[in-house]
């Protein structure tokens, strides 16, 4: 498989860029092709625009919603990495999602998820969190982010199956973060095929 992996922080030396290249590497150990997609060092903006609302009208694309869907279309399975903000993606991701998930392209029918104009891939999201899971279990979070993220969200772009993986204790002791790591990695090992596509 082609793997494209989204990062979405500002510092290229922040764990959330060396669980990206954790992953990657296991990726690669397992046969796959990998590319990266570094928002901030590409200088994506997030900002959703009137250009974004000419192009809903029948306008043309902006160049750099263009570029990102031929990114997507050229591969076979999605990694999104990020620190978890406030229960939810950062404003970079967040745009990015926004702006190039685009209605006609990438589903058609909001009450369908089924009904995607996408074919199926698998998306694996993996998220740096300093909260511990005892923290964030009682209140519903890590349910609700899911519902968010996997029906509300990536469900319509062909990726009904997708996996968050939080990573708490992301701000913990050096052992916490190595174990975290070897997550990545593993993910990027084991990573597979969405179902129905082979």
């Amino acid at each position: 498989m082609h793997i494209l992996t989204v990062i979405d922080h500002p510092n290229p030396t922040s764990f959330t860029h060396a669980i990206a290249a954790r992953f990657g590497e296991g990726a690669t150990e397992a046969g796959h092709t990998t590319e990266i997609a570094d928002l901030h060092a590409e200088g994506f903006s997030p900002a959703w625009s009137m250009a974004d609302i000419e192009a809903d009208a029948g306008a043309g694309l902006p160049q750099d919603v263009s570029s990102e869907q031929i990114r997507i279309e050229s591969c076979d399975a999605l990694c999104l990495v990020f620190p978890l903000f406030w229960w939810g993606m950062p404003a970079m991701l967040k745009g990015w999602v926004d702006r190039v998930w685009t209605y006609g392209w990438a589903y058609d029918d909001v009450d369908d998820p089924s009904r995607s104009l996408q074919p199926k891939r698998t998306c694996m999201m993996l998220v740096p969190a300093g909260a511990s899971p005892q923290s964030m279990a009682p209140h519903g979070y890590p349910g609700a982010m899911d519902r968010i993220w996997t029906t509300g969200t990536l469900g319509y772009f062909g990726m009904p199956d997708a996996r968050v993986h939080l990573l708490h204790g992301s701000q913990g002791s050096d052992a916490r973060r190595a174990a975290l790591l070897d997550t990545a990695y593993h993910a990027g090992l084991t990573i597979a095929a969405a179902q129905g596509t082979q």
